[in-house]
């Protein structure tokens, strides 16, 4: 059987199936038997796909606009996926209910992938919240819980308990003592030029990472490149800590 699991495709087209209404789709499930194979077919309503956008009949009346999509999808119901061009790799959050992103297309520069990622890679993001209610739980809570908002509660608990070599940034955006992982989904073909693309698309965005909030950081992304002396080194050894000095 196909499991469907909550996540974002990033499309060249708005072509995609499925509307926020219902709709009747037919389920082919595969069962072995013995040394043979059995067919069941059954029918079932959901609304389980949808794309980003606004949705107009051929009146060119809204049917469904993309406000009503974003908050539908960042919610524990339908729809599970999401479909959208580029419109969808910028300032907006899907990070609530989603920590995987299926890449239709690969991006032309490594700047675009992280946007697209960092859709669902943010704070107290989907994968963030299931690692740390695995790793403490219920019975972190049951300690001194006195009411209120229990996320607030167990982020406190995971926050006080952190080792003193991380930075802020755990448990709030990065927590990986858990089973979560913001999913990167690729449909590659083997010996196709995307393979190739991928390798220096995951290159480009350790340099990115490294020049982050430096100025004019394409030339600087050029020049790295162009010398190529990265490849050999530890680029951790070039990062740059916007972390306050320890007096503060």
């Amino acid at each position: 059987m196909v499991q469907h699991f909550r996540t974002t495709f990033s499309l060249p087209s708005f072509e995609i199936m499925g509307l926020l209404r219902t709709a009747q789709i037919r389920i082919d499930e595969i069962q072995k038997s013995g040394s043979s194979f059995k067919l069941n077919d059954f029918n079932t309503r959901c609304r389980f796909a949808l794309r980003f956008g606004d949705i107009r009949d051929d009146n060119n009346q809204a049917l469904v606009r993309a406000d009503s999509v974003r908050d539908a999808f960042n919610s524990p119901f339908r729809p599970f996926i999401l479909a959208s061009t580029s419109i969808g790799q910028e300032g907006l959050d899907f990070h609530t209910w989603c920590h995987a992103v299926v890449h239709w297309n690969l991006p032309s520069n490594p700047v675009d992938l992280e946007q697209r990622e960092g859709r669902v890679h943010r704070y107290k993001g989907h994968a963030v919240r299931k690692n740390i209610a695995e790793k403490y739980g219920l019975s972190a809570l049951s300690a001194g819980f006195e009411g209120g908002d229990p996320w607030q509660a167990i982020f406190h608990i995971a926050s006080e308990r952190k080792s003193n070599r991380y930075s802020d940034l755990v448990p709030y955006w990065i927590f990986e003592e858990g089973s979560a992982r913001i999913e990167r989904r690729i449909p590659l073909l083997p010996y196709s030029k995307e393979v190739g693309k991928l390798k220096r698309l995951k290159q480009g965005i350790a340099l990115y990472r490294m020049v982050f909030g430096q100025p004019r950081q394409e030339d600087l992304l050029f020049s790295l490149r162009q010398g190529g002396s990265y490849e050999s080194a530890d680029l951790t050894d070039w990062l740059i800590s916007l972390q306050p000095p320890s007096d503060y």
